[in-house]
């Protein structure tokens, strides 16, 4: 387990699934750890309380990450409880699935407004206090569908295509300030939403899996907290791929 006590961490998207699992991992490696959500706010509450379990601090802030405004409301808030900001995983994302001749309009938007302008949004906030401490850890979580492509996801795959871009263009902005920004591209996770998948669709999946199976949410959180500690210090712009092979 890496070492994260003094830190401060914001994990979007973070009270279900791949998001909750980092939220708690940095928290057992002693970070206090604020997670963000945009409507489940039965969900947000128990993971804070988890939160508290672990370390004694835990913070839920409902906010669209798409919406500046918001999102500088939300790091407001952050700082006036915390004072500082050291590590942003940006997880926070959306999926709204068609073939692109039947896709409309607003799915597509929407699509890229959470998933890459909510990571645009969130990582712009957080620069201002880390480049103040002159230290700080970017986490992008991106998908295999970013390398690969899949049909019926071009909005997903372009979005999340523009968040490794993003990545590696940004990590050369900061650098020379201790900051690095790296991303993380979890596989097929066993998580509320693949449990949903038919056994056709998993089977396929599977297939395309060198590792014949599903990730754990676990495997995601400690490729995040390595990547978040301060061993990985000289990686930056770079990815890992948690998933079995498939890439």
């Amino acid at each position: 387990m890496y070492s994260f006590d003094g830190r401060v961490a914001l994990v979007t998207g973070g009270t279900k699934g791949i998001g909750k699992a980092i939220a708690l991992c940095l928290a057992r490696g002693g970070a206090k750890v604020v997670v963000n959500y945009s409507s489940d706010e039965e969900s947000a509450l128990s993971t804070g309380e988890e939160l508290r379990k672990i370390n004694g601090f835990g913070l839920s802030l409902k906010a669209d990450v798409s919406d500046s405004r918001q999102v500088q409301e939300m790091f407001g808030k952050i700082l006036d409880a915390t004072g500082t900001l050291d590590i942003l995983v940006n997880n926070a994302g959306i999926i709204r699935d068609s073939l692109l001749m039947l896709m409309k309009d607003e799915d597509w938007k929407r699509v890229i407004d959470v998933n890459l302008t909510g990571v645009y949004n969130c990582s712009k906030a957080a620069l201002r206090p880390m480049i103040g401490e002159k230290w700080g850890r970017i986490i992008n979580i991106i998908s295999p569908t970013a390398l690969m492509g899949r049909a019926g996801q071009t909005n997903y795959a372009a979005s999340k295509g523009g968040i490794l871009s993003f990545t590696r263009s940004l990590s050369r902005e900061v650098a020379s300030y201790g900051i690095t920004v790296n991303a993380v591209s979890p596989g097929l996770i066993e998580t509320e939403l693949t449990s949903s998948l038919s056994e056709k669709v998993k089977n396929e999946f599977l297939g395309m899996i060198p590792g014949r199976r599903l990730g754990s949410t676990k495997e995601v959180s400690h490729a995040v907290a390595f990547l978040a500690s301060v061993a990985s210090g000289y990686i930056t712009g770079s990815y890992i791929s948690v998933d079995g092979g498939m890439t």
